[in-house]
């Protein structure tokens, strides 16, 4: 149970900081070599991080169990990334920014989960998602 709450509080506090360093990148740096910057860091910190958090096979065995959707997730992270960071450049606030983006990600992988996950949802669920689409619309509207 430890993990359940850990892993979403750190994907909080990490989305957070996300935001806030984003928001914080000079809008005189090219956005790709920023991004270039941070990925070399980011494998800096997963090779240190690695030997705390072993593969049980071993990285050799745990390498050939990787899939196209590890290539696939690097498009798009780098296009999350980018996007972003274009889109802090382009005016839009902190405070609304990742909620317009956020909301609108869940709302669409809800027919994700539905139809290629079969996940279920409730009749709550449902109606927490209709007031979540009516938030991204009360959240645009000028």
């Amino acid at each position: 149970m430890f993990l359940f709450y850990f892993a979403m509080a750190l994907t909080i506090l990490s989305g957070v900081l996300y935001h806030i360093f984003q928001k914080l990148t000079p809008a005189q740096v090219n956005p790709l070599l920023a991004m270039l910057v941070t990925y070399g860091t980011a494998l800096a910190i997963c090779l240190i991080l690695l030997p705390f958090y072993p593969a049980k096979p071993g990285v050799r065995e745990s390498l050939r169990h990787l899939n196209w959707a590890s290539f696939a997730l690097a498009l798009a992270i780098v296009g999350l990334e980018i996007g972003f960071l274009l889109a802090y450049r382009a005016g839009w606030n902190i405070s609304l920014g990742a909620i317009v983006s956020n909301v609108a990600v869940a709302v669409v992988l809800v027919p994700v989960g539905l139809l290629l996950f079969k996940e279920k949802i409730s009749l709550v669920n449902c109606i927490g998602i209709v007031v979540c689409i009516a938030g991204l619309v009360m959240i645009n509207h000028k």
